[in-house]
């Protein structure tokens, strides 16, 4: 007889749960320090926008304010996409070890 062990047999239910939900927390914790470094691209964005002086070619009217926004939003999204700045790989290193020792 040649009985085969399956090793996902030793591992407790609990054990498994415990580490499925370590895993989604740290999922997690990517994306929102993700998020975070793209909003904050964002908010640095709009204040380089508020420092360049008003005039120019066009006028300045609420669809160019909405539109610029939304070109500001996109911008970051493709900033961050990849590496990014690294922000938010800094704040995933910084912030891992706590969901690691978590019982």
């Amino acid at each position: 007889m040649d009985f085969k062990i399956d090793p996902r047999m030793l591992i407790s239910p609990q054990t498994q749960q415990t580490s499925d939900r370590k895993q989604r927390d740290l999922q997690s914790l990517r994306e929102s320090s993700s998020e975070f470094e793209t909003l904050y691209l964002m908010e640095m964005f709009k204040a380089m926008r508020k420092a360049v002086p008003e005039g120019g070619l066009f006028e300045k009217s609420m669809s160019t304010e909405i539109f610029q926004e939304m070109l500001d939003m996109e911008t970051a999204k493709a900033s961050t996409r990849g590496q990014g700045l690294g922000i938010a790989e800094a704040i995933y290193k910084q912030m891992a070890p706590v969901i690691e020792n978590k019982k």
